[in-house]
């Protein structure tokens, strides 16, 4: 129950300080970057003059101009009149229907004339022919009332006393000119005017006076208006029009009102509609920042959340990071304060590569890779001085190939060397990124800027590197983080620790260096840190410096005194070499790794000389005082250099080892330590073992091969 309630305690100890941490992260961004989004105010009034030149900072559409263009645009369409065709048409069939009417009535009178010729005139009467006023009524009985009501008795009486010949010249005159005219559009002003040029083509036709008048009034009774108003068609292209006009904006950039310019209405409009007046106030800039940063924190998160570690080193990690994060941010801003000095080229001294280098060295080369991306982010909003909007897109671009050319010329060795080489290489990259910023923007820049640009490139990424050097040291000191350059450094052989070894006890040095051989090659096969292993082989048996003499391979040519010591003083000075190891690595603050190392190489095994030949003369002893003190091996490195450890010195003492015997003695004892459980309490597997066990095997075959005997060589004298 008290574990379940400690477990409990230590979950919630963790989720505050993530709780807290994110919220310092939050705030630490939200103030540096809100001067930058901050929309600009500017104390104008109207019909004042403007004291500087004043640019819109976004994009908005202006929508009282767009309604006066749009309406400007309506008031340019016309009104759509149709010609209707068919009107020609209609009036040219009741022209021909009337010159028709008029040859019926003459044929009808023949007709009877003929008829009244035939009879007998002493039966009936002869009787007399129509007269024109007769002839008249029967043509307007045939035709409609519209047409008899509108057109005087003048015009139909020519007609009826018109001979077919005469008609049908009449008609095709009369439909020729009514065709001509009314073929063209004829609005209702310009009715009378074609009815004129109607009239002005039958006046010189060669038919008599009556039955040219005649046909004039005709031609001009017949001609109409053809052309009337479309109100769907008016409609659709007013219609058309309306959406055609694109919408009036007021472009990021623009320049509203030049310096000295007086601001009358309009002017005071845009600034207006901007947010640039005191007067207006706007809060989308701050809740585009409070999003923006929480995309950030929850990359972060995220990352974090699914990075498979301890909850203690991934707690670590979270704290390094947002210290690294929180001063490459400070560092930006402070530099993005100096923009007011109106240098363009300022905000490309930013070190944009240190950060990544750092989490690369100490953490992880993907989550240097996303920090690449935030500070990305980040330095397009703090260096958003005098460009257009928000964002400074450029130096966005900047800052993220210069980092990640620092995170991917890191080498995985990492010495000081080579970081100097990658902040050469971002160098080199920040000024190719620079050069193509300036020439895409076709800007014209003076061979001055040009050398401006090449000493902020060289000085971001040199200075990159040295803050890199500078920084490691106090970050691998304060989170007991061992990077690769650091376990370099302690590979060198003048290191002080690795000369004491070496002077005190030149045995247990060379035993050292043929255990960190097999162990490294053993972990780099299994996929564990091969390096650590390597240094922690090293360091493993520092504690035999205090005794050298009591340890076997450093007895050359020298009495083993152990021989004159009972065994349970003889195994207390052998098991204290791993307490005594651990003390001299601690006083020379040692890597924690390193020491855990040495710690638990030896984890708890027997001591089975000793505890046997103290059997012998007490069969009461308990086991337990004669066992390594431990812990177990809580790594990979751990238990493989505790078996390589084993197996070095097994080996050694081999007066013939053949690849058979020392498979077998490696298997041995593998499979002692096994059986022992002294590889139950780490995350190590059986196929992982088997790998292991194969690996020394080549390894120890490669050391120990069979060499060829030289004869001895006796020289001759020669007599004098």
């Amino acid at each position: 129950m008290q574990q379940h309630f400690l477990r409990i305690r230590k979950l919630l100890d963790i989720t505050f300080f993530r709780v807290l941490f994110f919220l310092v992260l939050g705030a630490v961004l939200y103030a540096a970057m809100f001067s930058n989004v901050k929309p600009e105010k500017l104390d104008l009034s109207l019909f004042s003059v403007a004291e500087k030149t004043i640019r819109s900072p976004g994009t908005v559409e202006d929508k009282k101009s767009t309604e006066n263009k749009r309406q400007d645009a309506l008031d340019q369409v016309q009104d759509v009149y149709a010609l209707k065709k068919e009107y020609t048409q209609n009036r040219v069939d009741l022209m021909t229907s009337i010159f028709q009417a008029s040859a019926e009535v003459n044929a009808e009178i023949n007709e009877e004339v003929k008829k009244q010729e035939a009879q007998d005139p002493e039966e009936k009467p002869a009787k007399q022919e129509p007269t024109v006023s007769e002839r008249t009524i029967r043509l307007k009985a045939k035709l409609p009332t519209s047409v008899t009501k509108d057109l005087p008795d003048q015009v139909f009486s020519p007609l009826v006393q018109a001979s077919n010949d005469e008609l049908s010249i009449a008609k095709d005159l009369t439909v020729t000119a009514i065709n001509n005219v009314m073929t063209k559009r004829i609005s209702a002003d310009e009715v009378e005017n074609a009815k004129k040029r109607v009239e002005e083509e039958l006046k010189y036709t060669t038919l008599n006076d009556n039955l040219r008048i005649a046909v004039i009034e005709l031609g001009r009774y017949a001609v109409i208006q053809n052309e009337f108003y479309d109100p769907i068609a008016t409609e659709e292209l007013r219609q058309q029009a309306a959406e055609s006009v694109e919408p009036v904006k007021i472009l990021q950039g623009q320049v509203l009102v030049e310096e000295g310019e007086l601001i009358n209405q309009d002017i005071f409009r845009q600034l207006q509609l901007v947010g640039l007046l005191d007067n207006e106030k706007s809060f989308k800039p701050f809740i585009g920042l409070v999003v923006l940063i929480t995309i950030i924190l929850s990359s972060i998160y995220y990352y974090f959340y699914q990075m498979k570690s301890t909850p203690e080193k991934r707690q670590t990690y979270l704290l390094l990071f947002g210290i690294i994060f929180i001063l490459s941010v400070f560092i930006m801003k402070i530099i993005s304060m100096l923009q007011i000095v109106n240098y363009a080229w300022i905000g490309y001294l930013f070190p944009a590569a240190m950060g990544g280098m750092l989490i690369k060295i100490l953490i992880d080369e993907k989550l240097a890779i996303l920090m690449s991306i935030i500070m990305a982010v980040c330095g397009s909003v703090l260096f958003n001085e005098g460009v257009a909007g928000t964002l400074n897109f450029s130096e966005g671009i900047y800052v993220l190939f210069s980092a990640l050319a620092g995170i991917l010329f890191l080498s995985s060795q990492n010495r000081r060397l080579k970081i100097l080489q990658a902040g050469s290489f971002a160098a080199a990259v920040n000024l190719l990124t620079i050069l193509s910023l300036m020439f895409l923007a076709n800007g014209q820049f003076s061979g001055l800027e040009y050398g401006y640009f090449l000493i902020t490139a060289l000085v971001s990424g040199v200075g990159s590197a040295v803050l890199t050097i500078g920084l490691l040291p106090f970050f691998e000191a304060s989170f007991g983080i061992l990077s690769t350059m650091r376990l370099i450094e302690l590979s060198n052989p003048n290191h002080p620790l690795l000369r004491k070894i070496l002077m005190e006890a030149p045995g247990t040095y060379h035993h050292s260096v043929m255990v960190a051989n097999l162990s490294e090659s053993a972990c780099e096969a299994i996929g564990a840190n091969g390096l650590l292993a390597r240094v922690g082989s090293y360091y493993h048996d520092i504690g035999k410096t205090k005794r050298p003499n009591f340890f076997i391979e450093n007895q050359m040519h020298h009495d083993n005194p152990h021989d004159r010591l009972p065994p349970d003083k003889s195994a207390n000075i052998i098991i204290a070499h791993v307490s005594d190891g651990s003390a001299i690595l601690r006083k020379y603050h040692m890597p924690k790794e390193i020491i855990d190392i040495a710690e638990q190489h030896h984890g708890t095994t027997l001591l089975k000389f000793f505890y046997h030949k103290a059997v012998q003369s007490n069969p009461e002893i308990v086991e337990e005082d004669y066992r390594y003190p431990g812990p177990k091996a809580q790594t990979k490195e751990s238990a493989v250099v505790g078996i390589a450890d084993s197996v070095e010195a097994a080996v050694r003492s081999l007066s013939q080892p053949t690849p058979e015997l020392i498979e077998s003695l490696v298997k041995k004892i593998i499979a002692d330590r096994l059986q022992d459980g002294q590889l139950n309490e780490c995350d190590i597997t059986i196929k992982e073992i088997e790998i292991v066990s194969h690996t020394l095997c080549e390894t120890l075959k490669g050391i120990f091969h069979a060499r060829i005997e030289y004869p001895e060589l006796t020289k001759k004298v020669k007599q004098a």
